[in-house]
């Protein structure tokens, strides 16, 4: 009788593994986002009510939750492509390949085993949709820089939605164009929300970016207006695509991209902005999840940590509140101060301490010691007068613009250990169906193949 109930037990427990695979995939990548970007919205976002501690964001609340390495093959401190490929195909590569092995095999990932598996397919971002992060994704290139290569094998991988901002290079040395490319190919062309919106219940195929009259590139979320697209949007309209005609279920790839960026600048009140909207956009996704609680997973990771942000620089106290008197990012700031330097008339000090104010809150809201203010009159005497300036990997800034972006920072008490990479562990969290099989610490390889695990893809 014993063995018989033993047999039994094995049986519904056998049934029951069965049972639980999710129909319905979430895969966010927080691109840039380490431990402390996390860390510091939510102080901050409790420094806004005057409370000591954290308020608490919604992906970081998930039930189950871990860490990850991210070295890659090559070092110690990944790029973008390598870490990319490790969340995509569940391999290590070199620093700057993208879907192939060190030896330059390609190798395919979680998005083609999902759709080999009968799933449809959507990659999105909020930075160029043929970066590193979505491109792991869907090609196959020994340099991540191979952008038209790596627009053409967008248009060929037959996934059902990509969105973000436009190609990078979208014509090729031989005239050809990746927009008709991807036309011929049967993908629908949106330029903005609405259209999205109304293109995806006709498209069978889908690429949705920023409106005609807004900025080529989608701005920061601290910078963006009512034409541009936000993350939550392009969740939405990715949900839409996806569940049309659909009995079996998708796998959707949301990468939160600006992150990284504004890291490499060094601009915490930006890194706050994209963090929040990244987390905007993971609550889409929760409230399908609360409709489909038994058919869906949601995980949330980061490629890598950028810029090795850290809440506190000395004294034991922090003053993020004052990051909410920065209206824009540092990129911004440049862009108005080079306009005022392009004036013939010649811009007073007292003209720039007025942009810095609007800026950065300076020397209104925020109080700026003398020993600063000589730092950037210096810095603006250096900017007007010659040609001053501070180079990240996405942008060169005023020497002026990020004086005064340092000098918010360091009253806020956010240090920064560079400007790039670091080694450090990245997040994981997950809701759902299979979530639970995410515990322990995890290689960044691992996560694709655990996911990928749990839905029951074919490889």
């Amino acid at each position: 009788m014993k063995k018989f109930f033993s047999i039994v037990t094995f049986c519904l427990l056998c049934v029951l593994s069965a049972a639980a695979q999710p129909k319905y995939v979430f895969y966010f990548i927080g691109d840039g986002m380490g431990l402390n970007q996390i860390n510091i919205t939510e102080l901050y976002l409790a420094s806004l009510k005057g409370n000591i501690g954290i308020e608490h964001l919604a992906f970081a609340d998930l039930p189950y939750a871990t860490f990850a390495n991210s070295f890659s093959a090559s070092s110690d401190v990944t790029d973008s492509a390598a870490a990319g490929t490790a969340l995509a195909t569940g391999n290590k590569t070199n620093n700057s390949m993208l879907g192939v092995t060190p030896d330059n095999t390609p190798v395919n990932s979680i998005a083609l085993w999902a759709k080999n598996s009968g799933k449809k397919v959507g990659i999105c971002t909020n930075v160029n949709i043929d970066d590193a992060t979505p491109g792991a994704f869907y090609a196959h290139q020994a340099n991540r820089g191979s952008y038209n290569a790596i627009g053409r094998q967008l248009a060929a991988s037959g996934y059902d939605y990509f969105a973000g901002s436009d190609f990078r290079h979208p014509k090729g040395d031989d005239g050809t164009d990746l927009h008709q490319i991807c036309a011929d190919n049967g993908y629908t062309w949106a330029y903005g929300y609405e259209e999205g919106k109304a293109k995806c219940k006709e498209a069978d195929k889908l690429i949705m970016v920023q409106r005609k009259d807004a900025k080529r590139d989608i701005p920061y979320t601290i910078d963006r207006d009512a034409n541009d697209l936000t993350m939550s949007q392009i969740v939405e309209v990715g949900i839409n695509t996806l569940m049309k005609n659909n009995k079996n279920g998708f796998f959707f790839m949301v990468e939160g991209g600006a992150i990284d960026h504004a890291c490499h600048g060094r601009d915490a009140a930006t890194v706050i902005q994209d963090v929040l909207d990244f987390d905007e956009s993971i609550k889409v996704a929760l409230e399908f999840y609360k409709q489909h609680p038994k058919e869906t997973l949601i995980v949330v990771t980061a490629d890598h940590e950028t810029g090795g942000m850290v809440p506190g620089n000395g004294p034991y106290s922090l003053n993020l509140k004052v990051l909410q008197y920065q209206t824009c990012s540092t990129d911004m700031v440049t862009e108005k101060l080079n306009i005022l330097k392009k004036n013939r008339m010649r811009k007073t000090w007292e003209d720039i301490k007025s942009v810095l104010s609007e800026s950065y809150g300076l020397f209104t809201e925020v109080p700026v010691s003398w020993r600063d203010e000589v730092t950037l009159f210096e810095a603006y005497e250096a900017a007007f007068n010659g040609d001053a300036k501070e180079e990240n990997w996405y942008s060169v800034n005023s020497a002026l613009a990020t004086k005064a972006r340092d000098i918010l920072n360091k009253t806020a008490g956010v240090s920064w250990a560079s400007g790039s990479h670091s080694g450090g562990h990245v997040p994981v969290f997950a809701i759902g169906v299979g979530a639970d099989q995410f515990h322990c610490r995890l290689d960044n390889t691992q996560i694709p193949e655990v996911t990928a695990r749990v839905a029951k893809y074919k490889k």
